[in-house]
């Protein structure tokens, strides 16, 4: 891992940095193009011009660590909320959310019936995504999927291609029958759980990437999902999938709001699945630094902020 990917993702967790941040306007500048605004308003207006391009669209409402038992129920009336919006507007439209939102620090139990609630609302040709966050909570994170799985086969899992473990985390979802969506990772980890090379992490990713995708042709992963901007990777990926017989339909890349935007545009042209998550909240600090961890090049866009008008 970089010096600069490791002193970002340890900005991500400072309280100091997190209140001060929205204070500068060259911040907000560059946080605008990674979501269109702290709305849901805002996010649905962004939708709809996506689905003009034939992409589309993951929600999802910033916010992590809740402690409060009120507050994660609001979360959840409002993702209640966001699905009924997405039903009445016709949206080709999920939504992705995190446990930890839903009141995984206070309680399993509350969480699940947080998560049940939003599933039960959501439609039945749509999935509903939950995030991973950091390694400490991937046990929790994967024993609640597996609940809700069992009932719910409309439900999700983002998987982390840099942890050494979800190479056997995989191999145990498979019999569910899961849909997942695999990502790099974005939060520091250490070593001794994750591949600290970017090389190896990539390497591991189309190593998953491939399993995911022979299992989806047999029937035994819903839908297999890329979650990455590396289109290097994509496109080895792409590959893979054309020689194993996938119709452009069936594969299936999601990328975050105002990244590679010519990429998703280029896959929805060429009959890909191409979806893009719109994030939208006030919650942003935190995944707006990871965002510029992921990639050097969402740094330097933010150093030309500085400098523009």
């Amino acid at each position: 891992m970089s010096l600069v990917r490791s002193i970002l993702l340890a900005a991500s967790q400072n309280q100091w940095l997190r209140h001060r941040a929205a204070h500068y306007p060259f911040v907000r500048r560059t946080v605008s193009r990674f979501m269109p605004g702290e709305t849901f308003d805002d996010a649905l207006a962004a939708a709809q011009i996506l689905r003009g391009k034939k992409i589309g669209t993951v929600f999802t409402h910033l916010g992590e660590n809740i402690k409060d038992r009120s507050e994660a129920q609001q979360v959840a009336e409002h993702y209640l909320e966001v699905l009924e919006r997405i039903r009445e507007r016709g949206l080709p439209a999920e939504i992705s959310v995190k446990l930890t939102q839903l009141g995984l620090d206070l309680s399993a139990d509350l969480c699940f019936e947080h998560l049940k609630a939003i599933i039960e609302r959501a439609q039945k040709d749509s999935t509903v995504w939950v995030d991973m966050e950091a390694s400490n909570y991937v046990d929790a994170t994967l024993d609640l999927y597996r609940h809700a799985l069992t009932a719910h086969p409309s439900v999700g899992i983002c998987l982390q291609a840099y942890l050494y473990r979800t190479k056997d985390d995989l191999a145990k979802l498979l019999p569910l029958r899961p849909s997942i969506r695999l990502v790099k990772g974005a939060y520091h980890e250490p070593a001794e759980i994750a591949f600290p090379r970017k090389q190896d992490v990539d390497e591991n990713y189309f190593t998953l990437g491939k399993q995911m995708l022979r299992a989806q042709k047999e029937n035994r992963c819903v839908r297999a999902a890329f979650g990455t901007h590396d289109i290097a990777l994509i496109r080895r990926l792409a590959d893979f999938a054309s020689a194993e017989g996938f119709g452009k339909r069936d594969f299936e890349v999601q990328m975050l709001y105002g990244i590679q935007r010519a990429e998703q545009e280029r896959l929805a042209s060429e009959g890909c699945t191409s979806i893009v998550l719109v994030a939208y909240g006030n919650y942003w600090y935190p995944w707006f630094v990871r965002r510029l961890a992921e990639r050097p090049a969402n740094l330097w866009f933010m150093v030309r902020n500085v400098f523009a008008a």
